[in-house]
């Protein structure tokens, strides 16, 4: 990545440690809140809401997020400090001034609308004037691509030189589509090091022209680490052949019955948090799923300590996969009786992160039902050197402290505004 090592080459750098989870949603509130889940209640990818009996997967709304992120920090030590937020997870309406985040629009007959959620309101017509709309498709899904990553980086650079913000944070996802699809290794993962490194060199340059002889902080962040996996493991599967788990039939297919269950798993990359019903489910959960192929550790709410990780939010039981597995969400016992989203894109309505979504069958012209085809995953503790990030200033002094942890860079952010 020449551009990237040219903008960084005089400046600090630091491993970084994510939290765990190290999946996106908890590492990003990790990183604006400077503190770890069992303070931020930002547990999972996802939260299943007990009142309400539902699993909602990658909520938009920042409402999730229990303590103040750096924008909200920004304000109450200086008002007139002004920040932006573009793509992260959890940021519609959220207290930054400036944000953009995708919201299509659902529609009475199914369908769905492309849009974007944007602070101040009037800034996606003209964002999709100038470059179109935001291409969703290329965001997640079989066509993920540097298409999006492209678009995020060419509308905040029309943000930055309509509004120059004081502090700009901005999420590039396209690391996450090859390593995970191929494997981090692959020769596919080490071509989207270049395409974002082009985009990069594009935000840089564009940055420089908007904000002319301002001084202008790069801080480059990882989120996780992508490792390569050649295994995975279905909780749901498991907990369905104990008796735990319960389905009903619907004219589509078998769909997870949550009211009936006695217990079931939310999962999530590299760990799941596993839902029970009463006292003895859960001692029965915690045999099945410990003694599942790939299952590493089975912790209880009174074990989550050691991760930080304790709080309502968080399942009966947490299920942690080894570095070289994860899990899949799958509780049918034959494809045939799969539900009909099962071979869709759609994030919402499975109660578990679906990284098979990437690929295609052309065939059936439909998302595939094979866990196997998935190289690479992320979200267990990061116990070795392999499974740990990187942070990356342009100038040198930004910060000392080695290694450093995802909660860390808030810190490291702050001082630069004399907080």
């Amino acid at each position: 990545m020449p551009q990237l090592e040219a903008l960084m080459s005089g400046g600090d750098t630091a491993e970084l440690v994510p939290g765990f989870p190290a999946v996106t949603c908890p590492v990003q509130a990790n990183m604006t809140t400077g503190r770890p889940p069992r303070e931020h209640g930002v547990v999972a990818n996802g939260f299943y809401w007990p009142e309400r009996n539902q699993v909602e997967m990658w909520t938009s709304a920042n409402d999730c997020v229990e303590r103040p992120q750096l924008w909200d920090i920004l304000h109450h030590h200086d008002p007139a400090l002004r920040s932006a937020v573009w793509f992260p997870l959890h940021s519609k309406k959220c207290g930054a001034d400036y944000v953009c985040t995708p919201a299509p629009i659902h529609n009475s007959d199914g369908s769905e609308s492309l849009w974007c959620y944007t602070r101040p309101e009037s800034l996606y017509p003209d964002l999709q004037e100038a470059l179109g709309h935001f291409p969703l498709q290329h965001f997640w899904g079989p066509m993920a691509n540097i298409k999006s990553s492209a678009w995020i980086v060419d509308s905040a650079l029309h943000a930055a030189e309509a509004f120059r913000p004081n502090l700009f944070y901005i999420y590039l996802p396209h690391l996450d589509y090859a390593a995970q699809k191929f494997g981090p290794d692959s020769d596919a993962a080490r071509q989207a090091l270049a395409d974002l490194d082009d985009q990069l060199g594009k935000l840089n340059r564009g940055f420089s022209a908007a904000y002319q002889d301002q001084h202008l902080l790069w801080l480059v962040a990882s989120e996780y680490v992508i490792t390569p996996v050649n295994h995975v493991s279905y909780p749901n599967r498991a907990l369905r052949e104990a008796g735990l788990l319960s389905v009903e039939w619907h004219q589509d297919g078998e769909h997870l019955d949550l009211a009936a269950s006695r217990a079931w798993a939310m999962v999530d990359h590299q760990m799941s948090h596993v839902f029970a019903r009463d006292v003895e489910s859960l001692g029965q959960a915690k045999e099945v799923l410990a003694s599942l192929a790939g299952v590493e550790e089975v912790l209880t709410r009174a074990e989550l300590d050691r991760y930080d990780l304790t709080h309502p939010r968080c399942g009966d039981l947490v299920a942690i996969s080894a570095s070289d597995s994860w899990q899949a969400y799958y509780w049918w016992l034959d494809d045939s009786q799969a539900p009909a989203y099962a071979r869709t894109v759609d994030i919402h309505r499975k109660p578990g992160y679906d990284p098979v979504e990437m690929f295609w069958d052309p065939i059936h012209k439909c998302i595939p039902l094979d866990a196997t085809l998935v190289q690479g995953s992320h979200g267990a503790p990061p116990y070795s050197p392999a499974q740990r990030g990187i942070l990356l200033s342009s100038e040198r002094g930004t910060f000392v402290e080695r290694p450093l942890a995802d909660t860390d860079v808030a810190d490291i952010v702050l001082r630069q505004f004399g907080i």
